[in-house]
């Protein structure tokens, strides 16, 4: 018997095995794949009322809705402080010799004024926003809870064990 590495060697086929193995490969090669759903909507419809009670979700925004209306306020005065100058500019060829430093210092005090207008929006709708209610409405059994949890925390290393006693 020839000396045959035991990992590489395999025993030999007959014709009738190798052509019925050639069959399985070739009918496993052109069998469809079954398609997977890559996404389902469950259409059952949800129950008016249950056991749960509804859950407070806090507004947690990252940046403050006053600030975010005051940096597009600055944006928009900004650009039309450079269209308004620039508009002036190109006016301004045709009449004279204007140069670009003069025509700055004539869009500067309407960029003072659409920036003060700015401030003051920005102000007025700060206050506005410091007074707010909020009106919860409930339609069936609601048990509201509140816990206040007292974690007093004193020293140079402290350790918190927040602990809900009930």
């Amino acid at each position: 018997m020839p000396d045959h590495d035991s990992a590489a060697w395999q025993p030999r086929m007959t014709d009738t095995e190798a052509a019925a193995e050639a069959r399985r490969i070739i009918e496993d090669a052109y069998r469809p794949v079954p398609q997977m759903p890559t996404a389902y909507r469950d259409t059952t419809p949800l129950p008016a009322y249950g056991p749960t009670p509804p859950v407070p979700q806090p507004d947690r925004r990252i940046v403050p809705a006053w600030a975010a209306g005051t940096a597009v306020a600055g944006i928009g005065v900004g650009a039309t402080c450079v269209g308004v100058g620039c508009g002036i500019w190109l006016a301004c060829q045709g009449f004279a010799a204007v140069t670009l430093t003069s025509v700055l210092f004539v869009t500067l005090p309407i960029a003072a004024v659409a920036a003060v207008a700015a401030a003051i929006g920005s102000a007025l709708r700060s206050l506005k926003a410091t007074h707010t209610e909020t009106h919860h409405h409930y339609a069936g059994p609601v048990r509201q809870e509140t816990n206040t949890i007292t974690a007093p925390a004193y020293g140079l290393i402290a350790r918190n064990r927040n602990e809900l006693n009930r």
